[in-house]
């Protein structure tokens, strides 16, 4: 039996991965569920599972939950300390560090410093602080195994290897990450302006938070999954392609020196790449449907449209400049989207924030976690300033 750490469970990661962990009671416990402040569903969670401990970040939530318990097993705890203690304990062989954006980036590094097996679906955590990341894996001997599904699907495709090595070194030339494309890939330039936020959340293909959603339909996401695997395989950005495939069924590509090109294909499901970095090295059932070629028919790609879709580029801007960089694109990205979905800005605005931000505050050394934070802060300040700006 294994102890699973579950960060984030109340949300999309966490609904796939508690998925997978029923169908293998006698293999994983849920020891910690935690989340920001989802009393209902994590009274759910508390109830089907029973973990020794449950985290809602939120005081206020946290003392519903513990009122609706009772004298239960499950032991709530609160506040954003209690995440990276958690993750800790001796308990906990397995952390899935699914809390979005950089609010997952504390919790995340503890895993890493204490060893565990971090299954990382937050990317944000690389994208802000991807030197400081990968020392605390190599620091604590954790092992990292990619959860998102592009680049899970380009681990699964260089067996034998371990985060953090130079992926050259096993013969890479290249990667080709897939992108869907999002909900407006074939939309104008003049009809994203006007788009709204459910619209920007109705991906064609997956099933995600909203945030995540909006960073889908901008290319933002795909964007930070760059610079994640930068990281993640210690390649530069000019060994990472982005392709779009509106079928989402070719997760990822891995090319070789020798010229031969490894893809990963299943149904755009989460629980295939979470089943799969529970299971490593192994492999076991996670409940998705099998991938019917003849109903696939056929599989299109395409370079995506950098004019329309900016943020991407300015991704890759972000991961040459270096440094806090990183720090400062996700911040005005949070920002932005925020604003975006609380109807504030326009969709468009998105890029020309995070643009913005970019320019507004130069590039430190990201040499500390407190230098990463204060690159955060100072980039949200200028972004909300560019958003009532723009209001």
């Amino acid at each position: 039996m294994r102890g699973v750490a579950l960060l984030g469970a109340t949300g999309s990661i966490g609904d796939s991965t508690l998925a997978v962990l029923a169908l293998h009671p006698d293999q994983y416990r849920l020891e910690v569920a935690a989340a920001r402040r989802n009393v209902r569903r994590m009274l759910d969670i508390c109830r089907q599972f029973r973990p020794p401990v449950a985290v809602l970040t939120d005081p206020e939530a946290a003392a519903e939950l513990r009122r609706a318990l009772g004298d239960g097993p499950t032991r709530v705890l609160t506040g954003a300390a209690a995440l990276e203690q958690v993750v800790r304990a001796a308990e906990v062989d397995v952390v899935v560090a699914g809390i979005v954006g950089a609010a997952g980036l504390a919790s995340s590094l503890a895993a890493a410093e204490a060893g565990k097996t971090l299954l990382l679906a937050n990317k944000e955590a690389l994208v802000m602080a991807g030197p400081l990341f990968m020392a605390a894996v190599q620091r604590g001997g954790a092992t990292l195994i990619p959860i998102d599904s592009e680049t899970n699907a380009m681990f699964q495709c260089l067996p034998g290897y371990r985060c953090g090595e130079p992926a050259t070194e096993h013969g890479v030339r290249r990667l080709l990450l897939t992108a869907s494309g999002g909900p407006f890939l074939r939309a104008s330039a003049a009809d994203m302006a006007g788009v709204t936020p459910d619209e920007a959340c109705a991906h064609p293909r997956w099933v995600m938070g909203r945030k995540i959603s909006v960073d889908s339909a901008t290319l933002m996401n795909k964007g930070l999954e760059v610079i994640e695997s930068a990281w993640l395989f210690a390649l530069p950005g000019s060994a990472i392609e982005v392709v779009v495939h509106p079928q989402s069924v070719v997760h990822s590509l891995v090319e070789y020196c020798d010229g031969s090109v490894l893809a990963q294909l299943a149904s755009p499901d989460m629980r295939v790449p979470i089943a799969h970095a529970l299971a490593w090295p192994r492999r076991h059932r996670s409940g998705a449907g099998t991938l019917s070629l003849f109903d696939v028919a056929r599989l299109d790609f395409e370079p995506p449209d950098r004019s329309r879709f900016p943020c991407l580029d300015l991704a890759y801007q972000a991961l040459a400049t270096g440094g806090t960089a990183g720090a400062v694109l996700n911040a005005a990205n949070e920002v932005a989207v925020q604003a975006f979905l609380d109807g504030r800005l326009g969709f468009t605005g998105i890029a020309v924030v995070v643009d913005h931000t970019l320019n507004a505050l130069p590039a430190a050394p990201a040499d500390s976690l407190d230098a990463i934070l204060a690159a955060d802060g100072a980039a949200r300040r200028i972004a909300l300033a560019k958003v009532t700006a723009q209001c």
